[in-house]
């Protein structure tokens, strides 16, 4: 039997993110499952760390105890290996300031282009606490390529493809992308462990 707070009309789960990208490739992979995904646009509280898991897990507490309802929150980040793994969490900030082109400059001249997006998700209710990861691997290209996506996209190749996600349609991204790994993961958990 689901606890009372789980009780909810046609699964709905409050999704909170400033970035309606992110909502529309969960959308479209919560709607497969019958899921209801509501957006909530409200700034995210984040702390500084150099660990994905932290950075959620902060987040979601701050975020619960003021929307009082359960909600999963996530963060994302892009690991080149030549680089130590720069960006990492600091992906949104890199992205602000040196943007795609700072990157590749970084990029000039190196051969080994290997990287990795990760995204952590948190899901909070009021007797869980969950953390779902998932990883794309891949490359960084030598140009920014496509118009489609958000990010980073312009500039990754994920394994076993020539194009970069932001080459895809949502849909082709979606067999592929770091987020999409995460959410399938709390999915699964969110509809199949629930019951008690």
């Amino acid at each position: 039997m689901l606890k009372r707070e789980e009780k909810r009309n046609n699964n709905e789960i409050i999704l909170v993110t400033s970035n309606e990208h992110k909502y529309m490739e969960l959308n479209e992979i919560a709607k497969e499952y019958n899921i209801s995904l509501k957006w909530v646009n409200i700034p995210k509280p984040e702390i500084q760390s150099d660990d994905l898991q932290d950075i959620v897990r902060f987040s979601a507490v701050v975020l619960y105890n003021q929307l009082k309802s359960p909600l999963i929150v996530e963060d994302s980040g892009l690991f080149i290996e030549a680089l130590n793994g720069f960006p990492g969490p600091y992906t949104n900030y890199v992205r602000r300031t040196i943007g795609l082109e700072g990157v590749l400059k970084l990029m000039q001249g190196v051969k080994n282009r290997k990287a990795y997006f990760s995204t952590v998700m948190c899901y909070i209710s009021e007797s869980d606490l969950k953390i779902f990861e998932g990883r794309v691997y891949g490359k960084i290209s030598s140009e920014i390529r496509g118009e489609g996506g958000f990010g980073f996209d312009p500039i990754f190749i994920p394994d076993g493809e020539d194009r970069t996600f932001a080459e895809m349609r949502i849909e082709e991204k979606n067999k592929y992308s770091h987020r999409s790994n995460a959410f399938k993961k709390f999915i699964d958990y969110y509809l199949y462990r629930k019951v008690s």
